[in-house]
């Protein structure tokens, strides 16, 4: 199988590991998928990336007819990618819709469904990242009912379609589950061959494996980030705190949920075992992407591995987990900050 190149830390970088995720996307492109299957999982676990991979897969081994978006792309190129034999339904929904670029998710879905006219009886994907972010979270529900509706209610016969959203958008997971209308997998982080397969394809002089996998997790993004400022910890944990307004966000606490906080930085499991409490705690920890409820670590609810059971080290607990340990450092230094 062809594996595609990624645009990582400024470098063209070879698609590495997740050997379980790519035999998920094979299933997937023998069987369909129904309903909506929405991927959630911590803010750069390379679901991005996992998506382009899939592409790949559909359309060389399967022979599907792909629409792939990501509204939130910064590159232009980036923002909507398709099958070659879809060029000229594209261009023409394209041409037919005011401000195509500023309606990406309407366009994806009439996209598909002009494939499905115009070329029946056809294999049809469609993968969408980040689409709940900016659709706003308001509007989950009625895109993934829209994308169900494609499914369910073609404008013509399909041989076999495969949808796909992925986001870190945490806070419509329960929005977006309490319908049948979608399956929700999850995804984490990369596991530690894979990521060490990652990190080893950076040039120059870098720390020491072990210490890079203690302070990401495992996150691609975050090793990125680590790669772009020269390997300065202090630098990328202040960036995330300051961004997600961490140190604001503590003072606003009460002070049990400050207790609460403190000790979730120690175990995540904190926030299960005092739930009432600390529910509007684990509202807000999940809105700023900071933590994720892990639940079942059953491996069809998953897209490739599951975390650990349990990895302290990693900021990881049975039921919940810190995205990353720099998110849980992050959150540590605000509350050191606001104890001055």
């Amino acid at each position: 199988m062809k594996r595609i190149k990624v645009s990582f830390a400024g470098l063209e970088v070879e698609f590495v590991d997740r050997e379980r995720a790519l035999e998920q996307v094979r299933e997937f492109g023998e069987r369909g998928t129904f309903p909506v299957y929405v991927v959630y999982g911590p803010e750069g676990c390379g679901k991005t990336a996992f998506l382009k991979q899939a592409k790949a897969i559909l359309e060389e081994e399967y022979g599907y007819h792909v629409v792939y978006a990501n509204p939130l792309a910064k590159k232009a190129e980036e923002v909507l990618q398709y099958s070659p034999s879809a060029e000229g339904i594209v261009k023409e929904v394209l041409s037919a819709t005011p401000d195509p670029w500023g309606k990406m998710v309407d366009v994806t879905i009439a996209v598909a469904g002009w494939i499905m006219k115009r070329l029946r009886r056809s294999r049809v994907a469609v993968l969408m990242d980040d689409i709940f972010q900016a659709v706003g979270v308001e509007n989950a529900e009625a895109y993934v009912k829209a994308l169900l509706n494609l499914i369910e209610w073609p404008p013509a016969e399909y041989d076999r379609v495969v949808v796909l959203v992925a986001s870190s958008e945490g806070v419509t997971r329960e929005r977006v589950g309490r319908h049948s209308w979608a399956t929700i997998k999850v995804m984490w982080n990369m596991a530690r061959e894979g990521f060490r397969q990652l990190y080893e394809q950076l040039p120059g002089p870098k720390p020491p494996f072990d210490e890079v996998w203690r302070l990401t997790g495992g996150n691609p993004r975050y090793l990125e980030n680590f790669y772009k400022v020269g390997w300065g910890v202090e630098e990328v944990v202040a960036a995330l705190g300051g961004g997600k307004g961490l140190v604001g966000f503590v003072y606003s606490l009460s002070d049990v949920e400050r207790q609460i906080l403190e000790e979730a930085v120690e175990d995540p499991d904190v926030l299960l075992k005092r739930y009432r409490e600390a529910k509007s705690l684990i509202s807000q920890l999940t809105e700023k992407n900071l933590i994720i409820e892990i639940g079942d670590r059953k491996p069809f609810l998953w897209i490739d591995q599951p975390p650990p059971e349990r990895d302290p080290e990693l900021g990881i607990g049975r039921y919940f987990a810190w995205q990353t340990p720099l998110h849980r450092e992050a959150v540590r230094s605000a509350l050191e900050v606001t104890r001055k």
